[in-house]
């Protein structure tokens, strides 16, 4: 069965040609033209990765953003005209998984694509030796069902939030510098900044930290990067 992809752009030519791309790439490729009709279909059905545009009438991709993550953890990959920082860092915050400035090439796009949905389906794959129950100090983490539970509380993670969790958890006690982070968990070459990395973090520590001012899950090494601390039980 062909891997769905969900574009949500009112750029008519520009969803014609990444389906184009999309499809010689082996994806089924399916586009709404109206944040109202994208936000439906991404409810109702289910994709490996939805590509949001930021710009839209009536209803701005962040509002888009905001309502899928109600109920849904599919990855969302944003498109944005801006190359502006706090735009980029305001869809992160609000659970983007990755985002591509406009003017981009369809390489790189179709690059991201096949990264964001590789291990979107690594870790969904029951038969990966990934898939375990990973214990830390009142933290447990359900690699296969995706799930994170802290002192029996859910935690609700994105996509990418689970990613960076899971592949932090499994390596208890290493350090990884920011590039080393990117270049395992988006799999590709490090091309965020440093701020999208701490903003990565900043959210995962509010989600899962009892007190984020001072973690016991993700700590920061001055200077180096982060790792996972907590007494594994």
């Amino acid at each position: 069965m062909k891997q769905r992809l969900l574009v949500i752009d009112d750029d008519i030519e520009l969803c014609q040609l990444i389906g184009k791309y999309g499809e010689q790439a082996g994806y089924q490729v399916e586009t709404a033209h109206t944040g109202s009709a994208g936000l439906n279909m991404a409810i109702d059905h289910t994709y490996q990765l939805i590509i949001l545009d930021v710009m839209l009438p009536v209803m701005s991709g962040f509002d888009i953003l905001t309502e899928i993550r109600k109920s849904n953890q599919t990855p969302i990959l944003m498109l944005t005209a801006k190359d502006r920082e706090d735009d980029k860092i305001k869809g992160l915050d609000l659970g983007a998984d990755d985002y591509l400035t406009k003017p981009f090439s369809m390489n790189e796009l179709m690059a991201r694509i096949g990264s964001l949905v590789r291990r979107y389906t690594l870790l969904n794959h029951p038969n990966q030796q990934t898939m375990q129950i990973i214990k830390l100090n009142g933290m447990i983490i359900d690699a296969e069902g995706r799930s994170v539970t802290v002192n029996d509380q859910p935690i609700d993670l994105t996509a990418k939030e689970f990613d960076l969790l899971c592949f932090l958890a499994t390596h208890k006690g290493k350090i990884f510098t920011k590039k080393q982070l990117y270049a395992h968990v988006w799999e590709e070459d490090y091309n965020f900044d440093d701020s999208n990395i701490m903003s990565f973090i900043s959210k995962l520590r509010k989600k899962i930290e009892p007190n984020p001012a001072k973690p016991i899950y993700i700590q920061t090494i001055r200077g180096v990067g982060y790792r996972m601390s907590g007494e594994k039980i």
